[in-house]
């Protein structure tokens, strides 16, 4: 076998083996590490499972759908994934996100967009994009991310308070409240704050893994509060409910049976309400709108915050990531899968720690249907409150206001105008900002003397652009005037300049040659001389002279 062809074969495995971290992981992987790694499954499944059908309840779908989507797109990553730490499924976010669309169409709107949005990642991945959204500022990430939390519990507010009817924005949430005030149930308030409490509780009693025996107690008790308060509502509502008393508002038959049947995602759907309406492929993508393109987009963010705050210091692979994340869309969507991205909570579990949600789906769904909405909402709004990161907005407001500012504005526009229109909001703010930056970059002009001689001298901050072009020369030409000296390109930080800039520095050169005064450049470097020399060979003379006048 020749030289090449033993290399070509060799690139072909390294392709392959970066493609399929697990043929890279698996063959030294020790039998000994199962113990932990099982104890790890164990403990991301207690916070999976009531995540997972909180979640669902948050998306409008019954809440067998959250479970479905955490099992396929953890399994299908342990594939494509080249962060061990990482775990998949459903989010708040992403749950929020879609919500309109089952509202408004059904959940095979849900399934279909969890399809597409894995195609779309896995475009992004294939061609590199991932750059696009560096575009998208940490100021605006935050203001999305705190709106949606405002936005979850608050859709929450209805089950706390035992108010029937579906979740509305914030506005209609309260309104909704207030005309049906005389409605509350105090069971489920009382339930439902009794939740939160407990969660607080549990979240903040002194914990470590390899501490004593009360603190590895306490870890436990910690990273299973989840499931607890869950386990405490179905048992209390169940030994109620055979004794004749319901006092708690239930999932009841919300629940789907056993495991999902593995189908194409939907390509045509009857309309919800109307069945005698049927929308096609064409159809659903045009009822889908904005949120088509902004669902990948944030699941992507969300997914490589994630994905680097626990890379462990290893480089990550950002285009296997999107990859990986795509594929898990896509093969969750043919078990009936929501959309599904990266999940901070349950992999900060994973983390920690080092099956049991496909057990949940298949044998414990009539268990479920006893599950009091109000824990399920307590259970939501806490999470949510721990989302909400208040320590950046004071770091936004003492480092830079303009930045706590475009915050401010995605949050609000988020809240009120809906989370796709606040985030193309936040990122269009963000961009006038930065062709502000261009419109008008840092550029040192002044009247200073030289030899005796007044000059106008120019200090360019490392990089002027056609934008800029027309009012630098308009600045210089009027300073010009005023001192009727000759004029100083300083060039020693000035990086990048454009074809645009040099043809009216040129404009410029001729007007001062007109009046008998000089343009003079120094300090240029050579790509910058290059530009010049190109575009205008004929000042050619002026660069990098002794100032001698």
């Amino acid at each position: 076998m020749s030289p090449t062809t033993n290399n070509n074969k060799s690139k072909i495995q390294s392709y392959v083996k970066r493609r399929l971290p697990i043929l890279t992981w698996l063959p030294g992987y020790h039998v000994s590490w199962l113990f932990q790694d099982v104890l790890a499954g164990i403990t991301v499944g207690l916070t999976a499972v009531p995540q997972g059908i909180a979640y669902g309840v948050v998306a409008g779908l019954k809440p067998s759908y959250g479970l479905y989507s955490s099992f396929m797109s953890s399994f299908i990553y342990i594939f494509f994934g080249s962060c061990k730490n990482i775990t998949i499924g459903p989010t708040a976010i992403m749950s929020l996100m879609v919500e309109p669309l089952v509202s408004k169409y059904g959940p095979e709107m849900a399934v279909l967009i969890c399809f597409l949005k894995g195609c779309i990642i896995g475009l992004f991945g294939i061609f590199h994009l991932g750059f696009l959204l560096d575009f998208i500022s940490l100021p605006v990430i935050t203001g999305f991310t705190t709106a949606a939390s405002i936005n979850i519990a608050t859709s929450q507010l209805k089950s706390l308070l035992g108010i029937s009817g579906k979740s509305e924005d914030l506005v209609g949430t309260f309104k909704s409240i207030f005309k049906n005030i005389e409605n509350i149930n105090k069971w489920d308030v009382l339930l439902g704050t009794f939740t939160i409490i407990v969660l607080i509780l549990l979240k903040n009693i002194p914990n470590k893994i390899n501490g004593t025996v009360l603190q590895k107690a306490g870890w436990i008790l910690t990273l299973a509060r989840n499931s607890l308060v869950v386990i405490f509502g179905i048992l209390l509502a169940y030994i109620l409910n055979i004794n004749g008393l319901k006092p708690f508002t239930l999932t009841a038959s919300s629940m789907d049976e056993g495991l999902p049947h593995i189908s194409f995602p939907p390509f045509s759907m009857n309309d919800s309400k109307n069945q005698s309406i049927t929308y096609g492929f064409t159809d659903m993508i045009q009822n889908m709108g904005i949120t088509l393109f902004t669902i990948p987009v944030i699941s992507t963010i969300e997914h490589m915050a994630i994905a680097k705050a626990f890379a462990s210091g290893k480089s990550l692979d950002a285009t296997q990531e999107m990859l990986a994340l795509g594929i898990c869309n896509v093969f969750g969507s043919f078990v009936s899968s929501m959309p599904v991205t990266g999940s901070f909570t349950r992999t900060a579990v994973n983390h920690s720690s080092g099956g049991l949600v496909l057990l949940a789906a298949g044998f414990l769904t009539q268990t479920f249907q006893f599950i009091p909405k109000a824990t399920l909402a307590g259970l939501i709004i806490s999470a949510m409150y721990y989302m909400l990161d208040f320590q950046i907005f004071k770091l936004f407001w003492t480092a830079k206001k303009i930045d706590f500012f475009i915050m401010l504005m995605t949050l609000v526009t988020c809240i009120f105008a809906g989370l796709e229109k606040g985030i193309v909001f936040g990122i269009i703010m963000n961009l006038i900002i930065l062709l502000s930056f261009t419109v008008k970059p840092s550029i040192k002009i002044s009247i200073e003397k030289i030899n005796e001689k007044t000059v106008v001298y120019v200090t360019p901050e490392e990089t002027v652009t056609y934008p800029a072009a027309e009012k630098l020369r308009a600045n210089i030409m009027k300073l010009s005037e005023d001192s009727t000296g000759n004029v100083i390109l300083d060039c020693k930080n000035l990086k990048r300049i454009d074809v645009t800039v040099v043809k009216n520095m040129n404009l410029l050169a001729n007007d001062l040659k007109l009046r008998n005064l000089q343009f003079i450049f120094i300090n240029s470097k050579n790509n910058v001389t290059h530009v010049f020399n190109t575009i205008a060979p004929e000042i050619k003379s002026s660069f990098n002279q002794q100032i001698n006048f």
